[in-house]
């Protein structure tokens, strides 16, 4: 008897799962110079700008220093658009390759895939988050107010856009396709999403307007976690979040067992 026959169905289950999560972590940690560094010398350039240069010019939002104010935006958005990106990337370029037949063709379920890839994307999402953190504390003082808050909307976070990403691999039929969900939709959400400044500076449409924006609640539960302040109910963000991130995992499920941009 070979011994993947005499493994019990939990026991190939976990191997199945923890290999495509090694795949995923070690393909973006071999290009680490382009996956890792990069957000951090970006938010550092944020910071000299806006915070060193723009800063003191705005003055103090909500108690706190401006470059203090924009660091969890910053933080966040990082964590937002590697989430995505990685999931994206791999699940497209696995498409392109073909080599994402081998995982089709595997007695596992799709549910044991979808989590495989996601969890790649949160590992990078909130990884990248660390290092950006970290170089926000080379230009400001950072003290967390709640590390219940603060790691759980990290983990919703990287996991909800891990989904988008994995939604946007699947309908993307040629490399252009990747691009234009970040280009068009995810980038001015982001920018429009509470990241550098606070909803209460904006006139009461604009304040209403804003509110259909999900990572204006990301972004808010995070600099609550972090500050203490937030310009939305803690409550409604993880709820905002929490629905989100159930819809888009059912959706993301249903895809990959229907097999849509996977089979021919």
């Amino acid at each position: 008897m070979s011994e993947l026959a005499a493994m019990s169905l939990t026991q190939r289950y976990t191997v199945s799962f923890g290999t495509i999560v090694y795949k995923e972590v070690s393909r973006f940690m071999r290009i680490w110079l382009q996956t890792i560094l990069p957000p951090a010398i970006t938010m550092a350039l944020y910071f000299v700008i806006f915070g060193h240069l723009i800063g003191p010019r705005i003055g103090q939002m909500h108690g706190f220093s401006y470059m203090q104010y924009i660091a969890p935006g910053l933080i966040m958005m990082s964590v937002i658009t590697n989430a995505y990106a990685n999931v994206v990337s791999s699940l497209f370029g696995a498409k392109f390759q073909r080599h994402i037949e081998e995982i089709l063709v595997a007695p596992i379920p799709e549910i044991l895939i979808l989590l495989g890839f996601v969890t790649g994307g949160v590992v990078r999402g909130v990884l990248v988050g660390l290092v950006v953190t970290a170089t926000a504390l080379c230009f400001t003082e950072l003290h967390v107010n709640s590390w219940g808050i603060t790691l759980a909307v990290v983990v919703l976070t990287a996991t909800l856009f891990s989904l988008a990403g994995l939604i946007n691999a699947l309908y993307a039929k040629k490399f252009d396709d990747i691009s234009i969900v970040p280009t068009f939709i995810l980038t001015p959400l982001t920018y429009l999403g509470g990241v550098f400044y606070s909803i209460d500076m904006l006139p009461a449409f604009w304040q209403k307007l804003s509110l259909g924006n999900p990572i204006l609640y990301m972004v808010n539960a995070f600099r609550y976690g972090m500050l203490g302040v937030s310009d939305i109910s803690i409550g409604v963000a993880f709820t905002v979040i929490g629905l989100f991130c159930v819809v888009l995992f059912l959706f993301s499920l249903q895809l990959l067992r229907s097999g849509v941009g996977l089979r021919t």
